[in-house]
């Protein structure tokens, strides 16, 4: 007898048991945090908004949630729709995310995110929206005014609805613009609009200069605006601000100038080395 007890896995048996007292501690647990989940009040409710655009506030959000879920504040944490509160939130057209959670001290938390616009469109019908760096399209509000550039002209892209996806190329283009001299300090200050012409070129509105700078499209924006460059340090000194009334790079390797009150073109033909 001595000797078969001996043969028992004694300590198998005693992780075997401690095991099942660990999962009855988590089940009892459990328990008691859904038991106080249950009864717990809501005590108040903490908006915060991120970003760095002011579209909504927590006005706006503490609004929202109030009209259309009911006061929150005194109702059990369990009978709150969380999800459908954060569903809600996420479709506005302003807000990029939504996160809702209750402490311990029963406080619901509302973290919300806000898009980020880069462009504001206005066509040439008259209609206007924003595009985020997301590319999806953004009304416009009286309610904010954000710091960004605007392009207008012979823009046909509308404004259906909120978070449409840009559809045309030329639209796409205008936002690689303003991504690409987003954080160039020389470009993100001279440019002030840009403006899409009769033939549907890009247009460079300047803050220094009366010319009509001309793009053409986004592609090797690097070397245009190189080109630009080359214009204002070599070309400008020696004929005036006021001899040429448009300068065109959209050509490779071209300075194209056009002079003030005639139809003379004066072209430089650049050596680009390319990459």
């Amino acid at each position: 007898m001595v000797k078969g007890a001996r043969n028992i896995p004694w300590r198998l048996i005693d992780f075997a048991c401690l095991g099942v007292i660990a999962l009855a501690g988590v089940g009892m647990l459990m328990g008691l945090v859904n038991q106080k989940d249950q009864q717990q009040l809501c005590t108040s409710l903490k908006v915060m908004v991120e970003g760095k655009e002011t579209f909504i506030d927590q006005h706006d959000i503490s609004n929202l949630i109030n009209k259309k879920f009911g006061t929150v504040v005194g109702k059990n944490l369990d009978q709150i729709p969380v999800q459908q509160i954060e569903d809600a939130l996420a479709e506005l057209p302003y807000v990029s995310k939504a996160e809702i959670y209750a402490d311990m001290n029963g406080v619901l938390q509302v973290s919300v995110g806000q898009r980020e616009v880069v462009l504001r469109v206005i066509n040439k019908t008259g209609k206007e929206y924003y595009v985020d760096t997301k590319g999806a399209k953004i009304p416009v509000t009286l309610k904010y005014v954000p710091h960004v550039l605007v392009a207008n002209g012979n823009i046909s892209e509308g404004y259906t609805k909120p978070l449409d996806s840009v559809e045309t190329r030329l639209v796409y283009d205008l936002t690689r613009i303003v991504a690409h001299v987003k954080n160039d300090p020389l470009w993100s200050n001279q440019i002030v609009q840009l403006y899409v012409n009769e033939n549907k070129d890009i247009e460079i509105i300047p803050r220094v200069g009366n010319q009509e700078l001309i793009l053409g499209n986004a592609d090797s924006l690097t070397q245009k605006l190189d080109r630009l460059v080359t214009y204002y340090k070599d070309i400008l000194p020696k004929v005036g601000a006021d001899a040429y009334a448009k300068v065109n790079v959209k050509y490779d390797g071209q300075i194209i100038c056009e002079r003030r009150g005639s139809w003379m073109l004066d072209s430089l033909q650049m050596k680009m080395r390319m990459k």
